[in-house]
């Protein structure tokens, strides 16, 4: 089944670009220009992820996904076009699923928007599963057998990396550019502390230290418990 994809993007080149793109990877796309349109059309509409600007007309993106998030999860893929903008929406945990800042790579997003599309398909299975481990980036947290821990958005983010491909090893590099959105601050010591940290708190919810594994010189990867 044809999965559907609500783009909002009030620039017209870039909305044309994406539109394309979109629709020669194989997503129906719907495409509203400004903001006030879109929770009219949530009304009636169900797509499976929303794609969104931040700076919108009359509705900013960030607005919106709060009041969507009042009432759907539905996964949310934020776009920005400043830097300074990434902090904000930490800031506001406004429970955005990722972002991307302009200028990105289409085929990147593509593949954002797969790995989301992936976890989130799944989701009631995993929730019904108290042996899975389920990390929730809406909340800050991660499940398993009905323990829950809460991370900081950036320890959702590579620990969500990690379980969207279990044994397949990250290099640091990819870590940076997946879960930290190529935020060039972040050092590897800084991505070793995190990695630390999400273990010691993978061991609070009854998993053993080592499922997240270092692989000398390449990385790390997530082993199945």
């Amino acid at each position: 089944m044809q999965q559907h994809i609500l783009m909002v993007e009030d620039d017209e080149d870039l909305g044309q670009i994406l539109h394309q793109f979109l629709e020669a990877s194989s997503y129906k796309v719907d495409w509203i220009k400004s903001g006030e349109k879109v929770l009219p059309f949530l009304s009636s509409q169900s797509p499976d992820i929303i794609l969104m600007d931040v700076q919108l007309p009359v509705i900013s993106g960030i607005e919106l996904t709060k009041a969507i998030r009042k009432t759907s999860d539905i996964p949310i893929i934020m776009v920005t076009s400043k830097t300074d903008e990434v902090s904000r929406l930490i800031g506001l945990e406004t429970g955005v699923d990722d972002y991307v800042c302009k200028p990105f790579s289409a085929p990147e997003l593509i593949l954002r928007i797969k790995a989301i599309l992936r976890r989130t398909s799944s989701v009631k299975d995993v929730k019904a599963d108290s042996d899975i481990v389920f990390v929730d980036k809406n909340q800050l947290c991660v499940t398993y057998q009905e323990q829950a821990e809460k991370l900081t958005l950036l320890e959702a983010n590579l620990l969500d990396l990690l379980l969207s491909s279990p044994h397949r090893i990250y290099s640091r590099e990819q870590i940076l550019d997946l879960a930290y959105n190529n935020d060039r601050h972040t050092s590897d010591r800084t991505i070793d502390s995190h990695i630390k940290n999400v273990r010691k708190k993978l061991e609070k919810i009854g998993l053993g230290k080592n499922v997240i594994e270092s692989v000398y010189g390449v990385g790390y990867r997530y082993v199945k418990s």
